[in-house]
């Protein structure tokens, strides 16, 4: 089987990056990270979504982004609650992790050279991102191109690296749609922002939101919020 290195945060996309090289027969090496996000919910639902899907290997490493701050995910910045769509479009919000994806491919990229891997796959999506420039396709694009002149793996002719990011243009919908249809059991993620110390999420910050409008539009219910007892915001 090909190899393949795929960035696995926990939450509904990357969960579903995972099923995606899985059904497109990759043998999949899941890649996440403690970096000091406030939470230690997303890392428990990474480690339960790899398990289920029986990837070869599971790393948890650690970097401290909070060290640098800058985000309400690294820092002591209030989590931005009840935006509406156009406000969600506005901007940057604080919840962007300044370089976080190209921090996270790098390590991915690492890795991948070791595994001998020319793939590597991360779930960033351009439609419902909340405004991350790191999630945009002419991103994957020129770090693509980025690796492939820095790395022995491809410079010496072995063969090229690719970065795959299925979900780039599709809606949430989309998205819940086609992990459903590989059989991924959404109740082991966890996309919130700013969970309880229980794990269950807010409904309230954007990435509930998302979430919440992407079931609706399914016309399903979310099976995390089932499992916690509770209903859509």
């Amino acid at each position: 089987m090909t190899k393949a290195v795929v960035l696995l945060s926990g939450g509904l996309d990357s969960a579903t990056t995972l099923a995606i090289a899985e059904a497109e027969g990759f043998e999949s090496y899941a890649l996440s990270f403690r970096y000091g996000q406030r939470h230690r919910i997303e890392l428990e639902s990474a480690a339960r979504v790899a398990r289920a899907l029986a990837v070869a290997e599971h790393l948890i490493l650690d970097i401290d982004l909070r060290r640098f701050g800058g985000s309400a995910l690294t820092g002591d910045l209030a989590v931005p609650k009840d935006r509406g769509s156009e406000q969600m479009e506005e901007g940057i919000p604080v919840t962007y992790v300044p370089a976080r994806n190209t921090v996270f491919l790098s390590f991915a990229l690492a890795w991948a050279e070791v595994l001998k891997a020319g793939d590597i796959f991360i779930g960033v999506n351009a439609l419902d991102y909340s405004g991350y420039p790191d999630c945009r396709p002419e991103y994957i694009a020129a770090y693509e191109h980025m690796a492939n002149l820095a790395t022995k793996l491809s410079t010496e002719g072995h063969r090229g690296i690719r970065i795959h990011a299925p979900l780039i243009r599709l809606t949430k919908a989309q998205i819940i749609r086609k992990g459903i249809g590989l059989g991924l059991d959404y109740a082991l993620t966890s996309s919130c922002y700013d969970p309880d110390a229980a794990g269950r999420p807010c409904r309230r910050c954007d990435a509930c939101r998302l979430r919440a409008k992407g079931f609706a539009e399914v016309g399903t219910a979310d099976p995390l919020l089932v499992g916690f007892g509770m209903s859509a915001p």
